[in-house]
């Protein structure tokens, strides 16, 4: 666990990602270079990643599958071959209906279903059931607004491909990859960052903010979908929610710091009006969780 300073200077660098060390320090009342140590320590330790997480219009991965697996064997070898596939986003260990659970995302139905056809013929795979996702509601790691039309040019994919590497990147690094002063650098990024075409965000250890339980849930709905989508969304402790069609209509994601509280989690869904829980399972392991796409490999003139 976290002292409380780090916990603060985590929950900021999420909301975002390359907040300065001055604004950090200005937030939990210590001086930069005091900041600035506990931050590279949070980053060395891999208590918290920073990366950049591109909107999925932008690089057409708008395509986006659920998939519950059931296994033969042993399921943590099925879940790290499933987790060497570059569209799975997200792969983890159950407890429940199911032995692991995979989100895909692809640019279109087609790739989706071969993405799946491809999961489904790893060794020790028995069963795969798709969700297929129509509408982020809710997403605490990357950009679910709609995007508005934005030109971008060799040079702002070339700092998508960079800030997905490292979302904190400093801008000294960043002018010198693209060959701009750092004042035209930081202007493109905020501009990019402001249109919502990449979120800067950290991605940072469960545990060590207390959320020692981690699990998912499927809900069938009467009446209206997305107010009730929107209703779920709402409840503490819920960190993705999507709505779309297959088995379920709505399929999230909750965290908590303990069982009882999950619980308690559970119960705030369930008196939702109209959302019923017909399926939820544990997260026993997260093997894979990276929000970084394929980008188009557009060197600039001299690099």
């Amino acid at each position: 666990m976290l002292d409380a300073v780090d916990a603060v200077l985590v929950r900021e660098l999420q909301r975002d990602g390359r907040a300065t060390f001055q604004a950090l320090a200005d937030r939990v009342g210590l001086s930069r270079t005091a900041v600035r140590a506990r931050v590279q320590n949070l980053l060395e330790t891999e208590v918290v990643r920073v990366v950049g997480i591109v909107h999925a219009a932008v690089v057409g991965a708008e395509a986006i599958g659920h998939v519950s697996v059931t296994v033969d064997g042993s399921a943590r070898k099925v879940a790290a071959a499933i987790a060497e596939r570059p569209a799975v986003s997200f792969t983890a260990l159950t407890a429940g209906p199911h032995d692991l659970v995979a989100q895909v995302r692809t640019r279109d139905d087609g790739t989706l279903a071969a993405e799946v056809d491809h999961i489904r013929t790893v060794s020790g795979v028995r069963s795969a059931e798709v969700f297929r996702s129509v509408a982020t509601v809710r997403d605490t790691h990357a950009v679910v607004r709609e995007l508005g039309d934005i030109a971008l040019d060799d040079i702002d994919w070339r700092l998508l491909q960079e800030l997905q590497r490292d979302g904190r990147a400093p801008y000294t690094r960043l002018a010198h990859i693209i060959g701009l002063s750092q004042a035209a650098t930081r202007a493109r990024v905020v501009r990019l960052m402001r249109s919502g075409v990449i979120q800067v965000t950290g991605l940072a250890d469960p545990l060590a903010l207390g959320a020692a339980e981690l699990g998912g849930f499927g809900l069938v709905v009467t009446g209206g979908l997305r107010r009730v989508a929107e209703a779920v969304a709402a409840q503490e402790g819920v960190r993705y929610l999507a709505t779309g069609f297959g088995r379920y209509d709505i399929v999230g994601q909750a965290e908590a710091p303990s069982r009882a509280e999950m619980v308690a989690v559970l119960d705030a869904i369930r008196a939702v009006p109209g959302a019923t829980v017909r399926e939820s399972w544990h997260h026993l392991d997260v093997v894979k969780e990276s929000y970084a796409v394929e980008l188009p490999d557009k060197p600039l003139n001299g690099a």
